[in-house]
């Protein structure tokens, strides 16, 4: 997965002077401020995905991809956790991929063909490795946050507070294990709804490498939440890169 008491007033006395809602506003903040890493992921699972589905996740998702200066690329794919089976179809600028990964097994077609060259291969990129890339991109980026219930997955437990364009959020840091990965991630969530609306990886944080996702809009896959719009920047300059749009999904129960 290479794939961030006032004013000098005696307590009693200042309280006594707040509104209501404002002493809730600040009580429900300092319990946020207490929730340890895995509760606080407990509280974005229970948003995202109350009933537990996405272990047993079966469905399909329609995504475009739009990058500066380039064609958009159209891609639909099916994921079934059961029985390990993901397909991914995309289309761009006329040419049309597929990959089928069931269990062990790869199957690539071009253009609707199982032979092709192994000069097309090379470039389309046509390949069950990238085949393995696409469907981990795929269903950790699309299970999230469940996903980081995942073994191998370090929860920190500590909780931290930050203002990230302008809105506060409850953040929670990440690490894998070695044989995982080596980024550093950061997963930002609404302080009330614990909904996930940002996300941001580095690769060495000191040199501010690697990037942040917005997530903007939510679509109702079945029972769960999932993101309708992700767009990426680079952590170093904002500079941005591109859009994924999931156009729709739907389950395959």
């Amino acid at each position: 997965m290479q794939f961030r008491n006032f004013y000098g007033q005696p307590a009693a006395n200042f309280l006594r002077h707040l509104p209501f809602c404002v002493i809730l506003f600040s009580a429900a903040m300092g319990l946020s401020q207490e929730v340890s890493g895995l509760e606080l992921l407990d509280k974005s699972i229970q948003y995202h995905d109350p009933s537990g589905a996405w272990d047993t996740f079966r469905g399909r998702l329609s995504i475009s991809m739009s990058t500066p200066d380039q064609k958009e690329r159209v891609s639909d794919i099916k994921i079934d956790l059961r029985e390990e089976y993901f397909e991914l179809k995309s289309s761009k600028e006329g040419t049309e991929l597929s990959y089928i990964l069931d269990k062990e097994t790869c199957e690539l077609t071009l253009n609707g063909s199982r032979t092709f060259s192994e000069e097309e291969a090379e470039k389309n990129r046509l390949n069950c490795e990238r085949g393995g890339m696409m469907k981990n991109y795929y269903t950790y980026l699309y299970g999230l946050p469940m996903k980081l219930k995942d073994s191998g997955t370090q929860i920190h437990d500590k909780v931290s507070k930050r203002t990230f364009k302008g809105k506060e959020y409850l953040v929670l840091k990440v690490a894998y294990d070695e044989e995982v990965g080596k980024d550093t991630w950061y997963f930002y969530f609404d302080p009330e709804t614990y909904a996930m609306e940002v996300y941001q990886f580095f690769h060495e944080e000191a040199k501010n490498d690697g990037e942040y996702i917005l997530l903007t809009g939510m679509e109702q896959v079945g029972p769960i939440k999932m993101p309708k719009i992700r767009a990426w920047y680079y952590n170093k300059d904002d500079t941005y890169l591109g859009t994924d749009r999931l156009g729709s999904g739907s389950t395959l129960d």
